[in-house]
């Protein structure tokens, strides 16, 4: 009898043993089967949505594999809760399934953000002619990018160390002592943080933005890209410029594009006294109305500088950027070199010398007649316009004026005139009213 009853025991225990492998097994496949198929439903569903929005489209790009990865841990958990008793084994896989809740958690949260990101993005196209508002966005949005990733992973490491009970003590431990903790912190990672708040700083004071043009360290390029501590700036001739944070708010530069992209641009030459103005300024606006380089905004010729046996002539033309301005610089300096040798050779630069014989005797020889002597030669032109061939335009002692003689030009002028005789006079008298009060 008694062994009958022994060999009942076994097998209870064997069938229990089976049991409870079998059923969590059938449990956990049924899970992941559901988790898939939940999945793929929400998918279509998405998917349907995203024909008519790019939203939704957007959401079922960046979302489809954290969303799958959650419904696979909740089922996970789920089934092992439903189908097994509690003991060592089972605590132990519902830890590990905890802490991949939270990463997979953290990655929905952050798929999610950035779809909403990526919504504010699309609403400011970069690829129009007035673009700033555009990329002061696409500039912010590129920050807080980069915060929100960094916040996310930051909560997630805290979360996972919360859920190991000898972490919260030592948690506890270090914010009984944040303090001294904070200052050592500070004073290691100052010139990091400093960096950080200067990444802010840019991108929210609005100084520069993404693809504004400036000029740093007499390099001048385009800003490709700004992070939390660095700043990439793209050169002309496609280097890269990684600067600081820090040295877009402590250092001067140049923003070419902070208001607009057109802009002025200059070419500065110096020609012998024998130059004629009129005529130079006539080729100016000939050459200017046969480019489509010049924005017919600005297009001038002026004498800067009359001095050290040189006259100095700046043309001055506009243009809408400063890539097409940089071209029409080099057009417009070609251009009149060319003219120079060709119509007015009289007008190279010229070095003149006057000698004196020095004085024999007690009599001294009358001073020669100075002879000027040159040292410049007509190189030939291949090409060169005959007389009859060059169009002469006639221009008015006004198309030299940058801020007179035009409508245009008494607005530009209106930029440089100071705060007004008011202001002026206000300050004058705030200045005398302080003066008599230090008076005893």
């Amino acid at each position: 009898m008694l062994p009958l009853l022994l060999a009942g025991a076994t097998d209870a225990s064997v069938a229990d043993g089976v049991q409870g492998f079998v059923v969590p097994t059938i449990a956990l496949l049924a899970a992941v089967v559901i988790a898939y198929l939940t999945a793929t439903l929400l998918s279509a569903l998405v998917n349907r949505a995203a024909r008519k929005s790019a939203v939704a489209a957007d959401l079922t790009r960046r979302s489809r594999r954290p969303v799958r990865a959650v419904l696979l841990v909740v089922a996970v958990w789920v089934a092992l809760r439903l189908s097994t008793d509690p003991a060592d084994w089972t605590r132990t896989a519902e830890h590990v399934l905890l802490i991949a809740l939270i990463v997979t958690g953290a990655w929905l949260i952050g798929s999610l953000a950035f779809v909403l990101e990526d919504a504010a993005l699309q609403r400011y196209r970069i690829d129009v002619a007035d673009n700033r508002h555009a990329r002061r966005v696409r500039t912010q949005v590129q920050v807080l990018r980069r915060i929100t990733v960094a916040v996310l992973v930051v909560c997630a490491i805290a979360a996972i160390l919360l859920t190991f009970p000898s972490a919260r003590t030592l948690g506890a431990s270090l914010l009984a002592s944040a303090g001294l903790l904070s200052i050592v912190a500070g004073l290691a990672a100052q010139s990091t943080l400093a960096n950080v708040f200067a990444g802010l700083q840019l991108a929210f004071t609005d100084a520069i933005r993404v693809d504004d043009v400036v000029v740093v360290d007499d390099q001048w390029g385009r800003i490709e890209e700004i992070t939390l501590t660095y700043v990439v700036v793209h050169i002309w001739d496609d280097r890269r410029l990684i600067l600081p944070s820090t040295f877009f708010t402590t250092t001067p530069f140049e923003n070419w594009t902070r208001r607009a992209a057109d802009l002025l641009g200059t070419v500065e030459l110096d020609v012998d006294w024998e130059v004629p103005v009129e005529a130079m300024r006539g080729e100016l606006t000939r050459l200017l109305q046969d480019t489509d380089l010049w924005d017919r905004r600005v297009g001038i010729l002026q004498v800067t500088d009359a001095v050290g046996g040189f006259v100095r002539v700046r043309a001055l033309a506009s243009a809408v950027d400063a890539p097409t301005l940089f071209d029409l610089r080099c057009y417009v300096r070609e251009g009149l070199v060319g003219w120079l040798q060709r119509e007015a050779p009289q007008s190279l630069p010229k070095t003149r010398w006057e000698g004196t014989t020095p004085p024999t005797g007690r009599r001294a020889r009358p001073e020669t007649a100075p002879t000027p002597t040159t040292s410049t030669s007509v190189l030939p032109v291949p090409g060169a316009w005959s007389a009859d061939e060059t169009q002469t335009i006639r221009t008015g002692g006004q198309d030299s004026r940058l801020f007179t003689g035009s409508i245009e030009a008494l607005e530009r002028s209106r930029s440089f005139s100071g705060p007004g005789q008011d202001v002026i006079a206000e300050r004058e008298q705030s200045a005398e009213d302080h003066g008599e009060g230090r008076q005893p």
